[in-house]
């Protein structure tokens, strides 16, 4: 039996000697990786990109970071472009329900360094996404242009305004409580003052909104006003009037999703009138109690605006609100518009007069007497037929939105 014995104990030393060695190696190969895994993780962490330390995601002296919902749409993208002309820090979140992934794709080839600008595709009807959007990204204040804005649609589909511009406000609003961001930059509407007796419009005017838009708009002012009241907020409403224009230097328009062309502005359907896009131009309306019948706006230029926006932003106080008319103070009839994008385009557009639309009013226009009083802001570009050239130029090297250009 000892030999058998000898024969197994024998290898069984060469195996412990092998055991040993592979231990050691294996040994050698978990401390490798350890210590790779570490310098991955060093390397990610001071990288732009790591979340845990991206630019965005913390407080930078001297640099503000803003938060821009519905930044892809017409007005919200012409804000983005300023504030990043203007360096600040800028975070883009919407769902593209009516904003242009080309917008973005814009504002990225013109802003691609690290930490200029991040697009965040979500919908701020969704709390818990937005509870986390703040939670990874340190903003300093929020302009908040997400919201469906027609007013022939929203009698329609009221309860999808009140959702999507009420509701999703208070979403937001409680966002920054709990996150402890103090500054808001609220885009409203002259909407909220409905049909009021007197003209010019001033803050003071009384808001008796006529329509579910103008409604939505000012439960969201009142929710709003009443959240800042204890929370040392700073707070900027912007109720501005129709907006027409386009960047001058063309690099950003005007482009609606084609089902939604009914229901769009008045220069959107005379562009497509003049493309031939449609047949002509319809003017829903040609009985008010007008000089000329027709309904009486006050244009304000995108360019305009965005630059109220900005300036509402440099004078934002913690414990102040500003309420501020944004228009040119001048009222224009839709037959004088028809007439400015005539020679604008150089197309004789066909015009049909139909009954009017629902939820419209015969006459708006505004006092912006306060806001040139307290930010010195004032409209430059007020004459109607120029804004609406540079608004055709685009139009016409993008026939199909963001979805083709040609020089």
């Amino acid at each position: 039996m000892l030999p058998s014995s000898r024969s197994r104990s024998q290898p069984r030393a060469g195996m412990d000697y092998l055991d040993t060695r592979r231990k050691r190696h294996f040994a050698g190969k978990i401390f490798t990786a350890a210590f790779l895994t570490v310098v991955c993780i060093f390397i990610l962490k001071h990288s732009p990109g790591f979340s845990g330390t991206s630019v965005f995601s913390h407080h930078e002296q001297g640099v503000t970071h803003v938060l821009v919902t519905g930044g892809a749409g017409y007005i919200g993208s012409h804000a983005s472009l300023r504030l990043l002309k203007d360096s600040y820090r800028v975070t883009i979140v919407d769902n593209l329900s009516r904003g242009n992934i080309g917008a973005i794709k814009i504002l990225q080839e013109l802003f691609p360094e690290p930490g200029r600008l991040q697009f965040i595709f979500a919908d701020l009807g969704d709390a818990k996404v937005v509870d986390q959007i703040f939670a990874q990204n340190a903003f300093d204040a929020v302009m908040h242009f997400a919201a469906v804005a027609y007013v022939g649609e929203s009698t329609l589909e009221p309860l999808r305004y009140y959702h999507n511009i009420t509701a999703n406000t208070l979403i937001i609003l409680e966002a920054m409580a709990k996150h402890r961001v103090k500054t808001l930059i609220y885009s409203s509407t002259c909407a909220t003052y409905g049909e009021p007796e007197k003209m010019p419009i001033t803050e003071k005017t009384p808001q008796n909104p006529i329509n579910p838009y103008g409604k939505a708009k000012k439960m969201a002012e009142d929710m709003i006003l009443d959240f800042s009241k204890n929370a040392n907020m700073a707070v900027m409403i912007l109720r501005y009037f129709n907006v027409i224009g386009s960047d001058p230097e063309g690099r950003l328009g005007e482009a609606p999703r084609p089902e939604l062309r009914e229901h769009g502005r008045i220069s959107g359907a005379c562009f497509d009138a003049a493309r031939g896009i449609i047949s002509g131009l319809k003017v829903k309306g040609a009985d008010y109690p007008t000089q000329d019948g027709t309904c009486v706006r006050d244009y304000i230029d995108v360019t305009d605006l965005v630059d109220a926006h900005v300036k509402a932003l440099d004078n934002a106080r913690p414990e102040n609100v500003g309420i501020y008319n944004v228009g040119t103070g001048k009222g224009r009839s839709v037959k004088e518009f028809v007439e400015a994008c005539k020679k604008a385009t150089g197309v004789d557009i066909k015009v049909d007069y139909l009954e009017r639309r629902p939820g419209d009013y015969a006459e708006v226009y505004s006092d912006p007497s306060k806001i040139y009083q307290e930010l010195n802001w004032t409209a430059k570009y007020t004459n109607l037929e120029e804004s609406l050239k540079v608004a055709w130029k685009w139009q016409k090297s993008h026939r199909n939105g963001y979805g083709t250009s040609s020089s």
